[in-house]
């Protein structure tokens, strides 16, 4: 049975037997993970293995995530282990839009020349709706703590990420097309993908990439468990058929008859 048909029985298990041939497919850097709103602190507290930032320290998003992504943490957050002022919480639904954010007041003059334009960037951004949930984890998927997370993700680069979009394709084709928020674009990955189950590519922003630690090359990808399993399901598939990473280069000067007759008649 491919990963695809067994979709909708996808568990912690199988996620981290999926996260493992996902990084040695795409040969990743860190560690893909994922992320799961609780309603219920008590529940949240459940998660084995969890760790919650000291009471004296906050952070943004992106610096949580990085932790996970790069130590292997497992990470319970709640809004006051976020930076205040920012609009981490309100991403993901864990409070309202601070209202120096939401009017523009804050960005104007840093990332937009009138407080208009900012007030039109918080209005237009994907985020949870705020008033449902009290706490978030991230959690490693090699760890099998979440079961099942509500959205997975990982960083790569471009090459890789366009790979995993052709195996998302493989199957069932259909056409992605991805938000660009700008700064806060944080928004468009675990935000958008929370808020809809849709799978979300982001262009990570100066803050991921400032205080997140996100590298020049790094994308990263968000969605639903189960469009994660049809991804490398068909990244599988284009492996057999001789499409892998990295991308074996060929001249840009060769007559490409020659490599273009190994994969078309």
């Amino acid at each position: 049975m491919t990963a695809t048909e067994c979709a909708l029985d996808l568990d912690a298990a199988a996620l981290k037997t999926m996260a493992g041939e996902l990084t040695d497919l795409l040969r990743l850097k860190s560690l893909p993970f994922g992320l799961k709103l609780y309603e219920d602190i008590d529940e949240m507290a459940k998660v084995p293995g969890l760790r919650r930032p000291g009471e004296d320290k906050a952070f943004t998003t992106c610096q949580l995530v990085t932790q996970v992504r790069t130590a292997g943490f497992t990470l319970g957050i709640m809004r006051d282990n976020l930076r205040p002022g920012a609009s981490c919480g309100a991403n993901i639904g864990l409070e309202e839009i601070p209202e120096k954010v939401l009017s523009g007041q804050q960005m104007t003059g840093v990332w937009f020349e009138n407080q208009e334009a900012a007030h039109a960037h918080q209005v237009q951004m994907p985020r949870v709706p705020a008033g449902r949930y009290s706490g978030m984890v991230a959690s490693p998927l090699r760890s099998g703590r979440l079961d099942p997370p509500d959205v997975c993700l990982f960083y790569a680069s471009p090459g890789q990420m366009i790979l995993f979009i052709n195996g998302l394709q493989y199957r069932n084709y259909r056409r992605y097309d991805f938000t660009i928020t700008g700064e806060s674009a944080c928004a468009d990955s675990w935000g958008r993908a929370l808020a809809t189950r849709e799978t979300s590519l982001s262009i990570p922003c100066y803050a991921e990439r400032r205080y997140g630690g996100v590298q020049d090359d790094e994308l990263l990808m968000a969605c639903p468990p189960d469009e994660f399993a049809r991804g490398i399901d068909g990244l599988k598939a284009l492996a057999k058929n001789g499409l892998r990473y990295p991308y074996p280069p060929f001249s840009a000067f060769a007559d490409p008859a020659e490599g273009m007759s190994k994969s078309y008649a």
